[in-house]
């Protein structure tokens, strides 16, 4: 099980990372940016709850689980309003969706990067 977590987790980070920096590289939202924020979502989530079921709790209240919490939150928001925007085709969201884009991957990294350094006691 905790082979398939990390896995999903790792997944995760490539997806949502190359989706995110690709958007930026490249200031505009694509269509394929959406795919990968999805499956960076999914894995992030199935990774999540892997590691849920292997600690005994979905849920831990301390910094890694309120953070975890918040991240996969906001990476919620953040593929709904990006298959939002490429819905609309407005074209001043889509060339300034990027910044959103950053901000919640930054987020996002806290609650991945204090996992693989405390083994998410904090």
């Amino acid at each position: 099980m905790l082979i398939i977590a990390i896995s999903f987790i790792f997944a995760a980070c490539i997806f949502y990372s190359i989706g995110v920096w690709a958007e930026k590289i490249q200031k505009r939202l694509r269509s394929w940016h959406l795919v990968v924020f999805w499956l960076g979502l999914i894995s992030d989530t199935i990774g999540t709850g892997a590691m849920g079921i292997l600690s005994g709790s979905m849920f831990k209240f301390n910094f890694h689980g309120i953070t975890g919490m918040l991240a996969i939150v906001l990476m919620l928001f953040h593929a709904v309003w990006a298959t939002i925007v490429i819905a609309r085709r407005n074209e001043s969201m889509i060339l300034q969706f990027h910044k959103l884009s950053f901000v919640v991957w930054l987020i996002w990294l806290v609650p991945m990067i204090t996992g693989m350094i405390f083994g998410a006691t904090v």
